[in-house]
């Protein structure tokens, strides 16, 4: 009963927030930055004391190093909510009497994008900035695409279940980023390493392939509601999935090939 209160006064707290202040979704790209750049300097705070290597390695390093403390939670952060938003709410339900499901979204739903919104903003500035230390063209590619999808569907509310669904690949960023951890550490040749690269292959296949192929069904069911929409979203929909889903096979492949090459040199 206690559980069930406070979920219902967070739920009015946040109507009365978007009713009273319209501007949820700036103020919620704002919480996004001032996130990122509070994990950057605590992972510089906490790094320098917990890791000893930290300290040794180069300043780009240890810019990078901060770079993917904040990307890591990110990732959990987005990938929770995208699951219990598409599966474990009944936002996105496949009830028409809610109303068509790629136009449906709520203040939490919003607010939430607002937040990736300003993380993904934070890390293209730091692309940048850093160019191309941080990342070649293919994640600038990748950020302006997944920051064009999050804000249309922030703004509009309209959607935001594909954009969701999208969000959800996400999973795979601490795996990725624990392995170059591993490797700035000097355990490229440990058994965790080979461990964490099966584990990426894997998570990659179910949340960037397989996933992904289950939104371009989705869409493909659900065309007749997505064609009613305007000629921007309509558009997006079909478009970015597609181009996000190249960019992941065109890595997958990489994966593949690296996780096949470590194998063999563990088993010589």
């Amino acid at each position: 009963m206690m559980v069930d209160y406070y979920q219902n006064w967070v739920s009015e707290l946040l109507k009365d927030y978007q009713f009273e202040y319209p501007w949820i979704q700036c103020t919620s790209v704002l919480c996004g930055i001032f996130s990122c750049k509070l994990v950057y300097d605590l992972s510089h705070i906490i790094s320098g004391i917990c890791f000893k290597h930290y300290r040794t390695l180069p300043k780009m390093k240890q810019i990078e190093w901060d770079n993917r403390a904040i990307s890591t939670l990110h990732a959990i952060f987005i990938t929770g909510f995208s699951i219990y938003l598409v599966l474990g709410s009944d936002l996105f339900s496949d009830d028409l009497q809610r109303g068509l499901v790629q136009s449906r979204s709520s203040t939490t739903s919003t607010f939430v994008l607002g937040v990736s919104v300003g993380y993904f903003l934070s890390d293209i500035a730091m692309i940048f900035w850093f160019y191309p230390s941080l990342g070649g063209m293919e994640y600038v590619l990748h950020h302006f695409l997944s920051m064009g999808a999050l804000t249309y569907a922030m703004l509009t509310g309209l959607g935001q279940i594909y954009t969701y669904m999208v969000l959800s690949s996400e999973t795979t960023t601490p795996g990725i980023n624990l392995r170059w951890y591993l490797d700035a550490v000097g355990m490229k040749k440990s058994k965790a390493y080979v461990v964490n690269g099966v584990g990426i292959f894997l998570t990659w296949l179910i949340a960037r392939v397989i996933l992904f192929m289950y939104v371009f069904y989705h869409i493909y069911t659900h065309y007749d509601q997505i064609k009613q929409m305007p000629s921007f979203g309509y558009y997006l929909i079909l478009i970015t999935p597609c181009i996000l889903g190249v960019l992941n096979m065109m890595w997958f492949a990489k994966i593949t090939k690296g996780m096949i090459k470590t194998l063999a040199a563990k088993k010589d």
